[in-house]
């Protein structure tokens, strides 16, 4: 019996629909100031909008995951886009911080869909051999998103205030839903799929040490990058009194690091199996960690040359960050085509916790002292070292 061939969604198309959550996530963070003015609410609660979106991202991951097993990956994506939708409106409608923090979480849940049915359409609809390349290059696009979320809105946020950043997010919701109307066509094969429970397959994949391997390393690799973006207005801004808007492009440096370390990792690809670039872009990440933290150990001045320092090493820790992340996510799920869509949403839902709790560390371990991030930065990537050498030498099934 002949297998029905499945039609590719465009390139275009992959990066767009990966990369608005992340847009949504760090847009509106310069408008942080302006919402607690006008909410009238305490910073800590503030800052609780930031965490509870990564909270409704792992809850959306499952449900979504799942759900496009049950019902087909189109429809779930434009429920999921539609959702989104409701909770952009609520957030632009937020007479209260208590109102607000419900409608980021409807944000996130329905944004959500974007990572997983994405993930799980690439997965099941580009060759095996070419996989590890789109992937690649999906992921270089996807490390420029976070730098263009608080370049673009602490623009719109100066000229037309904090509830204009959410109006932006429902007209590129309105953009996103017709473009992907108009141009996904539906991936699943039904007979292909093994109907089992969420719960059969989360047994098996815990018992699985490769999954937990890959978990850890976007997990961690999310969450250092996460923690970064959330740490650098105080190291850049505060400590050494940039522009805010000089700081937007900074971003874009940052940026950078991560999108050439994608495309590096691609042309490896043809000499290097994907589990030894994993190690290679691990072990870049120990040497920026540890370059960034001898240099705030020694003690450093407030001046342009320290700052260079500083952002070289940041550079070479992200650059690393870039090589790991597309290999892992392409390797990850290789094992689990048959519930592809379901092992995408357990997995998912495991990672992305992962990514909340790391990024909650780091905000509870924030003082005034530079050393901090880099010291927590550097711990977390020699466990990823350890984490993906068990990786090499082991057969993988593609």
């Amino acid at each position: 019996m002949l297998r029905k061939k499945i039609s590719v969604p465009s390139l275009w198309l992959f990066i767009v629909l990966v990369g608005f959550p992340q847009i949504s996530e760090t847009i509106y963070t310069p408008s942080l100031p302006d919402i607690k003015e006008l909410l009238q609410a305490s910073s800590n609660s503030i800052q609780l909008t930031l965490s509870i979106y990564f909270l409704g991202f792992a809850v959306g991951v499952f449900c979504w995951g799942r759900l496009s097993d049950l019902i087909g990956r189109r429809p779930s994506l434009l429920w999921g886009i539609a959702v989104y939708g409701v909770g952009s409106l609520g957030c632009y409608l937020s007479p209260s911080v208590e109102w607000l923090l419900v409608s980021r979480f409807i944000q996130a849940f329905g944004a959500s869909t974007g990572s997983v049915v994405t993930q799980t359409i690439l997965r099941e609809s580009i060759p095996d051999n070419k996989r590890h390349v789109i992937f690649a290059q999906v992921s270089a696009a996807l490390a420029f998103t976070p730098a263009v979320g608080p370049l673009l809105g602490g623009w719109i946020d100066q000229w037309f205030g904090f509830r204009a950043v959410f109006m932006t997010l429902i007209v590129m919701c309105v953009a996103v839903f017709a473009y992907t109307w108009t141009s996904l066509p539906e991936t699943r094969n039904a007979a292909s799929i093994t109907k089992t429970s969420s719960l059969a397959v989360a047994r098996i994949m815990f018992t699985d040490r490769r999954i937990w391997a890959f978990g850890f390393l976007i997990g961690a690799t999310n969450g250092i990058l996460f923690s970064y973006y959330a740490e650098a207005p105080f190291i850049f801004i505060e400590f050494f009194g940039m522009e805010p808007g000089w700081f937007g492009l900074l971003g874009i440096c940052a940026a950078l690091a991560s999108i050439i370390g994608a495309m590096l990792s691609k042309n490896l690809l043809g000499r290097l199996a994907p589990e030894k670039i994993i190690v290679w872009g691990c072990l870049l990440t120990v040497v920026g960690a540890l370059m960034l933290s001898v240099l705030t150990f020694i003690g450093l001045q407030a001046n342009a040359i320290s700052m260079v320092f500083i952002i070289v090493c940041i550079f070479i820790l992200l650059f690393g960050i870039g090589m790991t992340i597309p290999n892992c996510l392409s390797l990850a799920l290789a094992q689990y085509k048959d519930v592809v869509g379901t092992a995408g949403a357990v997995f998912g839902l495991g990672y992305y916790l992962l990514v909340s709790l790391i990024t909650s560390g780091m905000s509870y371990l924030h003082n005034d002292l530079l050393i901090t991030m880099p010291l927590y930065f550097l711990g977390l990537a020699l466990l990823m070292v350890s984490v993906s050498k068990t990786l090499v030498n082991k057969e993988t099934v593609i």
